[in-house]
């Protein structure tokens, strides 16, 4: 059963079987900002652009790569992007994650050891005022989900609201096992790179 993350939690990565994950996706799912017309006539359906993006950093917590929309993959493969989604789900949830990162674990370098998430509005809508926006972490691929083991509620959570910015969560190496830190905290941020200094500053 997965896991509803709270803030400051820490979670082994570890399959209900008791084996460890390896192959891991981080699916950012949400929808387009539904409009009112004038005297509450009608409608229209406003594009979100959502952006989920990891740096890696060494064990002294300098980045080595940021993977984003402009940079889709790590050099060494290990970490991808599936590609922008510009717009999210306009007919309602569809259920399928509009942006995926997956990790190969075994494919990281040995220098790595933080993996940091954070998810950015592009165009500055406030997270609250976007429909079923959600994070889940599952092992798989971003076309199969094996097994989703953390799950992630924005759109619900209420101290998101006035943000366009977050910390999702960080991965860290501990005596050569993976672990999760579920942050879940907004900024103050309004880029990527402001976000991924914050992600330095604190959280590492």
């Amino acid at each position: 059963m997965a896991i509803n993350l709270e803030k400051g939690q820490r979670i082994n990565l570890e399959k209900s079987n008791g084996s460890k994950l390896q192959n891991i996706c981080v699916g950012i799912n949400w929808g387009a900002i539904e409009k009112k017309g004038l005297f509450g006539i009608g409608s229209t359906k406003e594009a979100v652009d959502l952006d989920g993006s990891c740096a890696l950093f060494n064990a002294s917590k300098q980045p080595e790569e940021v993977i984003y929309f402009g940079n889709l993959k790590s050099k060494n493969g290990a970490v991808r992007h599936s590609g922008d989604d510009l717009v999210g789900d306009m007919n309602g949830n569809d259920g399928i994650d509009n942006e995926v990162i997956s990790i190969d674990l075994s494919q990281l370098s040995d220098s790595t050891q933080y993996i940091a998430f954070v998810l950015n509005s592009f165009r500055g809508q406030d997270f609250a005022k976007i429909p079923f926006a959600s994070i889940r972490i599952y092992e798989g691929t971003p076309n199969r989900v094996n097994e989703v083991f953390a799950k992630y509620d924005i759109a619900n959570g209420a101290h998101f609201a006035g943000h366009v910015s977050m910390v999702m969560g960080v991965f860290y190496k501990r005596n050569g096992e993976w672990k999760f830190n579920a942050i879940g905290e907004p900024t103050q941020d309004k880029k990527l790179q402001e976000t991924i200094n914050t992600v330095m500053q604190k959280y590492l």
